[in-house]
This record gives C-alpha cells, structure tokens and sequence, in this order.
C-alpha cells in the first residue's frame, strides 16, 4: 500500500515538474511572438525592383517599387513581381519563425509544432 502512495507522490512531483516547464515554455512562446512580430523581413524580385516588406507574424509592413518598372506601363510584369516579391518575403519569414520555434522547444520534433506555427502568423484563414 505505501509503495502506490510513494508511486502518486512521485507522479505528483513530476507534474508539478513539467507544469514548470510548461509555465515556462509558454512564457518562451510568447517572447518569440513579440520577436516576429518585431522583426522586419524583405522579399525582392526583379533583381530589386520590387521590394516587399513583412514581419515575422506575416503582416505587410510596406512595398516599394522602382519607378523604371511603373513607368514601363507592363502590368503584367508588374503584379507577377510583386507576387514574387511577397512569396520570397512569406518564405524568409516562415523560415525565420521555425527557427525561433526550434529556439523554444530546444529542437524537439514535437507533433502538431507546424500548425502552432502557423496560428503564430496571426492572419485570419
């Protein structure tokens, strides 16, 4: 009988041990939020003539365009860079948040991360 109630106290103990852990984790978690969402990441194409900038949480923060390209009058052209430009930005900043996730959860695989990461995007579906 005594040797389960040393079982439940150990268990106990070791919840208590990963609630810290948890507790400071989410802490970690939501520092990492305030860093994307400060971060400040650039996608060009074009060769630069299309520069578009984003943060870490995929919001835009602003666009620049080179005025050669405007004056071309190509708006074809023009919309398939600017694509190109915010997909390159939306990739940099993805790669730059699973690295700060890495950073969180000290390089454990752990299952479920990839859908965590894309809520910290904070762009409704």
């Amino acid at each position: 009988m005594f040797k389960g109630i040393g079982d439940f106290a150990a268990m106990l103990k070791q919840a208590g041990a990963m609630k810290g852990q948890f507790e400071e984790m989410q802490s970690r978690m939501s520092e990492t939020q305030n860093h994307l969402a400060q971060m400040r990441i650039r996608g060009s194409a074009g060769g630069g003539m299309v520069n578009v900038e984003i943060n870490g949480k995929l919001d835009v923060l602003g666009c620049r365009i080179d005025q050669t390209l405007v004056d071309s009058g190509d708006r074809e052209m023009l919309e398939d860079l600017v694509t190109s430009a915010m997909n390159d930005a939306i990739y940099k900043s993805k790669q730059a948040a699973a690295d700060a996730m890495k950073e969180v959860t000290g390089g454990l695989d752990i299952p479920g991360i990839e859908e965590a990461m894309a809520k910290l995007g904070g762009s409704p579906d």
